[in-house]
């Protein structure tokens, strides 16, 4: 067993190889405070037919981390939280471009997290357990890398903020990158300045060489011979043949702007070239084929736009595709956006709900819940396929936390705005950046329901295209220019400033320079379309639409719950009963009451205000006779709260029986005349007669 230590940021950081998981290629146990993750990384053979890299992470969350036993039927971990599924997909992100091009083995990274403390995040630990696996493994890996969490709390950048910092901080961003520059950032922000992320990069990339020097280390001292693997190159003959066919046929098929037919175009001269060069269909003489097309494809593509300056659908590199937008297109929803840029569109549609439709986080820590879901579907018809319609996967779950980190910091509090509210932003068709497409119809969508916003939020998607030492920096990137391109940067965002910011790259990292040119014209670009949207609608509007249900918001006396709920439950359910209305009760008695029928809210209300009411002396009260005693009558002003009309105060005359003036059942008026010592209620008929008669 071999075990080394770093300091991070005041805490320590602690490796330890050689103990657990010994049959994997390579294992690390990753300990910071009492925050613990074992991360194994396994090699396979690859197998037969394949033609991408098929690399598996694993994020394994276990609720015995934080001494619990899982409150399933089965008591059993189940299907991974969002949060391990995005965690996962951090980890991929940031080691998927520093394996060998044209690697096919099989590769799984698993991150078990094995114990959780609340100052210090397992996802982190998890990152650099990944690469120190992958580095000590004979596995083919370009790393190591390092990765660490940073939040801003009052203007001061903090590298592995504790659980106060966590809560307190405008910037919640994960940096991965190599000693030499950044691999991938992960963020969201309270409207925080591309100056201050970028700053925050700086001062995270300086903690993340100190770990990647121990890896190094860890390297030398314990590390395997890696893999020999050679990336398989084209045969020089058969690569001088395709250039020879194709000229410049691909470059004019990579100029057709319309995204099918130039798909359409590419498939067909890939097709006439195999029929040229390999009649007979030998599958080695294919492959090759095929091999030397796409080297042909990502040349022509960065030379067109590097060189020649030319982007496959003729825009300049700043360029935003055409945009319309429109609101209300969906009629029975609460708010609904269209937002549509190029060949790729979003359907928002709002839903808005009470307490009760809050989303239960259950996770390693104290459970929380959530008022603010956007939920992202991108169904196979959006680029022309078909598929099985499944649960939503990998993809689905970021882009839609991603869409949800941009929104929720313009979303009003509770306190300003008691609804829940879900967002489902439905890709219709994609051409690249739908995700920002979905967080442009999503701001459309709340302005359109009413909901008052801090400020609207626009996304945008930044390319990059490097060609030798020649590199173009392109504004809202279609598909064809992600794939064949070095870089997808979304950043999300108001006119204050950032709110979500996510970037993958296919490079070996990325220089300062080059990220602070992303970022201006990222702001630059989201301003453009900012100012498209709000063509369609200015602001969000002054009213909730018509077909929102209403809320009313009371605060009772705690200690006065317990009337209101009654015995069982019997008198709220039967306020609901009565008027239709949803009710939910906070334990600080905030009572929220929903409705679609606006008299039934204001019917609760009514009814709760009288059940948890205060007697007032000199008030006059409409109250019902409940018993007849021969000194007086007790007569209900108030749910459960009785008082006494002596025989005296019946009536201005001398009354000899009370029966003569009431019987059990009327209703009658009367006043508070005084609450004795013992909370005792005096009441009087004749003084309210008198008084409401005065006022006639």
């Amino acid at each position: 067993m071999k075990e080394w230590t770093i300091d991070y940021a005041g805490d320590q950081f602690n490796f330890q190889t050689g103990k657990l998981a010994k049959q994997a290629n390579g294992s690390v146990v990753v300990r910071c405070g009492d925050s613990q993750v074992l991360v194994t990384a396994v090699m396979d053979e690859p197998r037969p037919g394949m033609n991408y890299f098929p690399l598996m992470v694993n994020y394994e969350e276990r609720v015995y981390a934080i001494g619990q036993i899982p409150g399933s039927v089965m008591r059993r971990e189940g299907r991974p939280r969002d949060e391990a599924t995005l965690a996962a997909r951090v980890i991929d992100r940031s080691i998927r471009p520093l394996f060998p091009e044209g690697f096919r083995h099989d590769v799984q990274i698993v991150a078990t997290i094995l114990s959780v403390d609340d100052d210090h995040d397992p996802e982190v630990l998890a990152l650099n357990g990944a690469s120190a696996a992958l580095t000590l493994s004979d596995i083919p890996f370009a790393g190591p890398i390092g990765g660490v969490k940073v939040a801003l709390v009052d203007e001061q950048i903090i590298i592995n903020p504790n659980e106060e910092e966590r809560e307190n901080s405008d910037l919640d961003l994960v940096v991965a990158g190599s000693k030499d520059a950044i691999m991938m950032v992960e963020a969201s922000a309270n409207e925080v300045s591309e100056a201050t992320v970028l700053e925050a990069m700086k001062v995270a990339h300086a903690e993340i060489k100190k770990i990647i020097s121990l890896q190094e280390e860890m390297r030398q001292e314990a590390g395997e011979d890696k893999f020999h693997f050679e990336s398989p190159t084209v045969d020089s003959e058969i690569q001088s043949k395709v250039d020879e066919i194709l000229g410049n046929k691909l470059k004019e098929a990579i100029q057709i702007q319309e995204k099918q037919a130039r798909s359409d175009k590419i498939d067909e001269l890939k097709a006439e070239l195999k029929a040229t060069i390999n009649p007979d269909e030998e599958s080695e003489l294919d492959s090759q084929i095929g091999m030397a097309f796409e080297k042909m494809l990502k040349k022509s593509v960065k030379s067109l736009v590097v060189e020649d300056g030319i982007r496959p659908d003729g825009r300049d590199y700043d360029e935003i595709r055409p945009i319309w937008a429109e609101v209300d297109f969906v009629p029975r929803a609460h708010g609904s956006g269209v937002f549509t840029r190029g060949e790729t569109q979003a359907l928002s549609v709002l839903t808005l709900g009470s307490a009760r439709d809050e989303q239960t986080l259950f996770g390693l820590g104290e459970n929380e819940t959530k008022r603010y879901m956007h939920h992202y579907n991108f169904p196979s018809f959006c680029v022309g396929e078909t598929s099985p319609m499944r649960s939503p996967g990998r993809r689905e779950i970021g882009h839609g936390t991603l869409g949800e980190k941009a929104l929720l910091p313009v979303i009003p509090s509770e306190e300003e705005f008691p609804y829940t509210i879900r967002i489902v932003s439905e890709v219709l068709e994609s051409n690249g950046s739908s995700s920002q497409a979905s967080i442009c119809g999503s701001s459309l969508a709340l302005m359109a329901a009413g909901v008052p916003i801090k400020a609207p939020v626009a996304g945008i998607a930044m390319g990059l295209m490097k060609k030798d030492d020649d590199v173009v920096i392109l504004s809202d990137i279609q598909g064809f220019e992600d794939f064949n391109g070095d870089m997808d940067f979304k950043v999300a965002g108001t006119e204050a400033g950032i709110t979500a910011l996510q970037m993958d790259i296919k490079l070996k990292g990325l220089s300062y320079d080059i990220l602070e040119e992303a970022l201006e014209k990222a702001k630059k670009g989201r301003m453009h379309i900012m100012g498209k949207m709000l063509d369609v609608i200015p602001e969000a509007r002054p009213e909730l639409s018509e077909n929102a249900p209403a809320i009313i918001t009371m605060n009772i006396d705690p200690e006065k719950i317990r009337f209101v709920i009654g015995p069982g439950g019997k008198m709220i359910n039967k306020i609901i009963d009565e008027t239709g209305a949803s009710i939910d009760i906070e334990d600080d008695g905030l009572v929220k009451i929903m409705t679609d029928d606006q008299e039934g809210g204001q019917q609760a209300q009514e009814m709760i205000a009288r059940l948890t009411e205060e007697v007032e002396v000199g008030k006059i009260y409409q109250g019902k006779v409940k018993r007849i005693m021969n000194f007086g009558a007790f007569v209900e002003i108030l749910p459960n709260k009785e008082g006494l009309v002596h025989i005296s105060k019946l009536a201005d005359r001398h009354v000899k029986e009370v029966g003569d003036i009431v019987s059990v059942g009327d209703e009658i008026p009367v006043k508070v005349i005084e609450i004795d010592n013992q909370d005792r209620i005096n009441l009087s008929l004749k003084d309210a007669k008198k008084e409401l008669e005065a006022k006639e």
